[in-house]
C-alpha cells in the first residue's frame, strides 16, 4: 500500500470508527507528520482526498475538521468499505438494504425487457459460478457480486452499474457474518433464489424479475439480522 493510501485509509477508518468525530479538529499537522513519517506534501494530498470524499473540511484559521455525517459520500467505495471495517451496526445495514430495495429490483425489471443474448449467457455463467463455489466464502461472494453487476449491465442503465459499491459493501458484510457456503442447504437455497431472478429476466417477466430480486435482498437482510443478534447475545450485549 502506498504512503498516500495508508494515510487516507487509516484516517478514513478512524473517522468512521468515531476516533475523530464530526466537528472535531484533526490532530495538528506536526503530530500527523510525526505519526505517519511522511512529507508535508504527502499529508496534504491525503487530506485533500478525504475532503473530496466529504469526510473533512479545511478552513483558514480554523484548521481541518471532520465534516458532518450529512456530507460523507457513502457512494464512494472507500467510504463504504471503511464503514464496514469500523463495524457495521443495524442502522447502517438497514440503510444499505433500503438503497438496494429501491434500486436493484428496478435493475432486474429493466434487464428483463432490455437484455441481450450475450447478457443471458453472462448471467447464467454467474449463477453457475455461484453453484460451483461450495467452500470459499470469498469466492462465493465474488460470484454473487458478479451476478448483481451483470444484472446492472443488462439493465442498460449506466447508473445502475455505478451502484456496485453499495452492493459490494452489503455482500461483504453479509458474507462476513453469515456465508451461504457454511451449509449445503443454505448454499443451494441462495443459488436457486438467484437463478430465479435470471429465469424471470430470460422470460422477459419484468414484475417477476423485480419480485425475485426483492426476495433475495430481503432473505439476506433477515439472515444477517438474526446472525448479528445472535452474536450480540453471545457477547453479552443487549439485543
Amino acid at each position: 500500500m502506498s504512503t498516500h493510501s495508508n494515510i487516507v485509509r487509516t484516517l478514513g477508518t478512524e473517522i468512521m470508527g468515531g476516533v475523530h468525530r464530526p466537528g472535531d479538529n484533526l490532530p495538528l499537522e506536526a503530530d500527523l507528520l510525526k505519526r505517519f513519517g511522511v512529507s508535508r506534501t504527502a499529508l496534504r494530498e491525503a487530506i485533500k482526498t478525504l475532503s473530496a470524499k466529504g469526510l473533512l473540511v479545511a478552513k483558514t484559521r480554523v484548521g481541518t475538521k471532520v465534516a458532518d455525517t450529512a456530507s460523507w459520500n457513502y457512494f464512494d467505495p472507500d467510504v463504504l468499505s471503511w464503514r464496514v471495517e469500523a463495524g457495521a451496526d443495524d442502522a447502517f445495514r438497514e440503510s444499505l438494504a433500503e438503497v438496494r430495495r429501491a434500486l436493484e429490483p428496478t435493475a432486474a425489471s429493466l434487464a428483463a425487457t432490455r437484455r441481450s443474448e450475450a447478457d443471458l449467457v453472462a448471467l447464467r455463467a454467474c449463477v453457475e459460478a455461484m453453484r460451483a463455489q461450495t467452500a470459499s466464502a470469498i469466492g462465493f461472494a465474488r460470484a454473487d457480486l458478479d451476478l448483481h453487476l451483470a444484472i446492472g449491465a443488462a439493465s442498460k442503465n449506466p447508473m445502475m452499474r455505478s451502484m456496485a459499491s453499495v452492493i459490494e459493501t452489503a455482500l461483504l458484510d453479509s458474507f462476513t457474518l453469515s456465508p451461504p457456503v457454511r451449509s449445503p442447504e443454505l448454499h443451494r437455497e441462495t443459488v436457486e433464489s438467484h437463478a430465479l431472478i435470471v429465469d424471470r429476466i430470460e422470460a422477459g417477466d419484468a414484475p417477476g424479475a423485480a419480485a425475485a430480486m426483492l426476495a433475495v435482498i430481503d432473505a439476506g437482510v433477515t439472515r444477517i439480522a438474526k446472525e448479528a443478534a445472535l452474536r450480540r447475545g453471545g457477547d453479552g450485549e443487549s439485543t
